[in-house]
Parts: structure tokens; C-alpha cells; sequence
């Protein structure tokens, strides 16, 4: 049996779990609304108030797919009623940025800024200039937009300049030594 998959998943009150005819899930919360198909098989029920994924036989794909779809559905219960969030942090002298609405502008020592509009139910939060929050629902999406962001100026290992995740160490080298 999958470590993952044999968990049930508790529902909290105020979310509703309901599954479909085609094996598709959907998970109403008050934070939002979240979807998701499952392979056709595994199994999803939900009783007393716990979600359980279940697998018709031990075949290497369905051991696979059940802890693959038991930890969609417990992201999906947890995302619509706690919401999920990265912070990065920009390191390096001018690095700057700023969340007007739904558009986020970087400026990371190019000759113009990196303007990003967010996606349905993701929001940016600039708490400092230096400092970005990524918030949403969709655990998945969050994660992406986080990198995608990093991926504008990834932390360098000789002055330690970039955007990096805020729990991210970045290993420093050294840098020319000279003629000896």
C-alpha cells in the first residue's frame, strides 16, 4: 500500500468535495474553487467528512498514480482554505519592486523593468521593495509564477545578487585571486 495514498484526507468544514461521473474532482472552499481529473483508475470517495484514494491493484502505474492523487487532492483542500504563498527576496544595490494590483514591476539592473501581470487567483504582495509574496490557491501555479520570477535574475554564487526564495542559501565562491 502507497505510504501517501492509504491517508485519508480530512475535509474541514466549509469545504465541499464532490466527484463527478468522468472521475473529476472538485473542491469548493472559501478561498475558491479547484479542479482536478483523476485517472480512471483510481478511485476517489468521499465518507465522514475524509476524502479516500483508493487503487484497483498493485501495477507500477496505479502505485504510482494513487500517492500522485492523494497529494492533488490534500494541496487542492488546503489551498482553498489556507492558500498557499512563496516570498523572494531581491538582493543586489538598485533592486527594486513594486505590486500595483494584479501587475508586478522588477527592476533587477536591466535597461527596463520586467513588468508581470498575475494569473486568475494568484495575487503579488510587496511588503518592502525588496521583498515579493506570491499568494494563491493552486499550489502548482504559485510554485511556477515563484520561478518564473526567479528565473529574471537568478542569484549569482560570486556577490550573492539576484532574486532568491527566502529560505534559499546561496554558496558563495571565491572570486580571482591574482598573479602570485
Amino acid at each position: 500500500m502507497s505510504r501517501i495514498g492509504r491517508h485519508p484526507i480530512a475535509v474541514p468544514a466549509g469545504v465541499t468535495v464532490t466527484i463527478d461521473d468522468e472521475n473529476k474532482v472538485v473542491v469548493k472552499g472559501p478561498k475558491g474553487q479547484l479542479e482536478q481529473a483523476v485517472n480512471k483508475n483510481i478511485s476517489v470517495e468521499v465518507k465522514d467528512g475524509q476524502v479516500h484514494v483508493t487503487r484497483p491493484n498493485d501495477e507500477k502505474e496505479n502505485r504510482a498514480m494513487h500517492g500522485l492523487y492523494r497529494a492533488l487532492i490534500a494541496n487542492m483542500v488546503k489551498g482553498v482554505t489556507e492558500g498557499f504563498k512563496k516570498t523572494l527576496n531581491l538582493v543586489g544595490t538598485g533592486y527594486r519592486a513594486e505590486a500595483k494590483g494584479s501587475t508586478l514591476t522588477i527592476n533587477v539592473g536591466y535597461s527596463h523593468p520586467v513588468v508581470l501581470e498575475a494569473p486568475e487567483h494568484i495575487a503579488f504582495a510587496t511588503p518592502n521593495q525588496t521583498t515579493i509574496e506570491v499568494s494563491g490557491i493552486d499550489k502548482q501555479q504559485v510554485g511556477n509564477l515563484a520561478a518564473d520570477i526567479r528565473a529574471i535574475r537568478k542569484p549569482e554564487p560570486y556577490k550573492g545578487k539576484g532574486i532568491k526564495y527566502d529560505t534559499e542559501v546561496v554558496r558563495r565562491k571565491e572570486g580571482k585571486t591574482g598573479k602570485k
